[in-house]
């Protein structure tokens, strides 16, 4: 059976970004379980109000959801990117991450992947990405940022990578800033 998961931090006790973590779920459930039950996070999430730098994650499927988890997040040091082709389908969030986990075992000496998809830059293992040129900051995709206007959608090709200077990496639980990188740590 297909499972999904849904990854949201909690900062001072708060979900953050529920709105769009509720979109995604919506979407998925949506295009995989038509007429199934929904999910509705905000009525499965039991947060405490000290909560700070907290990962919650949701296991979800046809019958909704399955499993929510809490644990202290402590981000994983990256300081080195190896490019690796990967064939990987970023959509939806599966809850199986084999393919992830044959790209990142193709890292050699660096500390994660960054994810080429046919030519196109995708993710790395963990993050999303956005590469800066001194001026601004261009993702091939992340809603809340693009919605946000900090960051321009721009399909970016590996040989644009030297344009850039600085790579970003951030996701749900990496907040924006919270881990640049200079361009020449991608190898």
């Amino acid at each position: 059976m297909c499972r999904f998961i849904e990854t949201i931090r909690v900062e001072r006790g708060q979900a953050c970004n529920l709105q769009l973590h509720q979109a995604r779920v919506d979407a998925t459930m949506a295009r995989f379980f038509p007429g199934s039950p929904g999910v509705s996070l905000a009525g499965i999430l039991s947060l405490d109000p000290g909560w700070d730098g907290v990962k919650c994650r949701v296991v979800y499927g046809r019958g909704g959801a399955e499993s929510v988890t809490y644990a202290p997040y402590a981000m994983r040091p990256v300081a080195t990117l190896r490019l690796v082709e990967a064939d990987i389908d970023y959509g939806y969030k599966f809850e199986d991450r084999r393919q992830i986990d044959r790209a990142f075992a193709m890292r050699s000496d660096c500390d994660d992947v960054l994810i080429v998809r046919r030519g196109m830059v995708a993710d790395t293992s963990i993050a999303n990405v956005a590469f800066g040129d001194g001026r601004e900051w261009f993702t091939p995709r992340r809603a809340a940022l693009l919605r946000d206007g900090v960051v321009g959608e721009l399909d970016i090709r590996v040989v644009d990578i030297p344009r850039f200077s600085h790579i970003m990496l951030f996701n749900a639980m990496i907040p924006w800033g919270a881990c640049c990188l200079p361009s020449g740590s991608i190898r």
